[in-house]
């Protein structure tokens, strides 16, 4: 359903990013537009939830990277909730990897925080009117994945992870250990190994020490062996 706002009346956005200077200098930015407000800001899941209860904004912007929790779970939630209410991902991970996931949690769009304030604000006008936003690039993925499979998109080492077991080999390759992971994610260990031993499976690796070499090598190189990104400042 789309969204109409008259000239008077700003779209209330809500952010969601565990940098609070992520939140500020994009609250700078919304600031600047006629037709935009942000009306709430949080970096914590439980947070989030409990704020959109209360504010009900026409548009989250969610970072994927959160903490103790994984934004792919944060969006599941939101829509279990509030169905209707707009998501747009705003993160610095890898498109190719993470948005065809947010587009099936629940997300209307994908953008990236190297992305230009020009294409960030287009994003949140066409999300905040009902459409969906992707790049160029990303929606021909996800035109391959819609025929080949998640396991064939663009060759992806982490296509056949589910998402949680892609959030839990991401943590293990940002140095968690089991137990670490079973505290931040609120599960039992034995379950942390549970889906240790899927994702070997999966990835048809024979120890623990070649999937935590494997894990680090990913998230070093920003997923599928692209550069690693940084948090870049937000450019014009």
């Amino acid at each position: 359903m789309k969204q109409t706002f008259n000239k008077k009346q700003k779209a209330r956005l809500f952010l969601v990013d565990d940098h609070p200077l992520v939140r500020q200098q994009l609250g700078q930015l919304i600031a600047q537009q006629p037709d935009l407000a942000v009306c709430g800001e949080c970096g914590e899941a439980a947070e989030c939830l409990r704020q959109l209860a209360a504010l009900k904004p026409d548009l989250v912007i969610v970072d994927l990277s959160l903490k103790s929790s994984h934004g792919i779970e944060l969006i599941k939630d939101i829509k279990a909730h509030h169905p209707d209410m707009h998501i747009l991902v705003l993160s610095m991970h890898n498109e190719s990897v993470f948005a065809d996931r947010s587009i099936r949690a629940g997300a209307l769009g994908y953008v990236t925080k190297q992305e230009s304030t020009e294409i960030i604000m287009t994003a949140i006008r066409r999300v905040l009117a009902g459409e969906m936003f992707l790049t160029e690039h990303m929606a021909t993925q996800l035109v391959a994945l819609l025929i080949h499979g998640p396991s064939k998109l663009t060759g992806s080492l982490t296509g056949g992870l589910s998402d949680r077991e892609l959030e839990i080999f991401e943590l293990l390759g940002a140095g968690r250990g089991t137990r670490q992971i079973a505290e931040s994610l609120r599960i039992d260990v034995k379950t942390v190994e549970t889906y240790r031993a899927r994702i070997r499976e999966k990835l048809n690796l024979k120890t623990s020490s070649e999937l935590i070499q494997q894990a680090v090598r990913w998230v070093q190189n920003g997923g599928k062996g692209n550069p690693a990104a940084s948090e870049p400042p937000y450019t014009t």
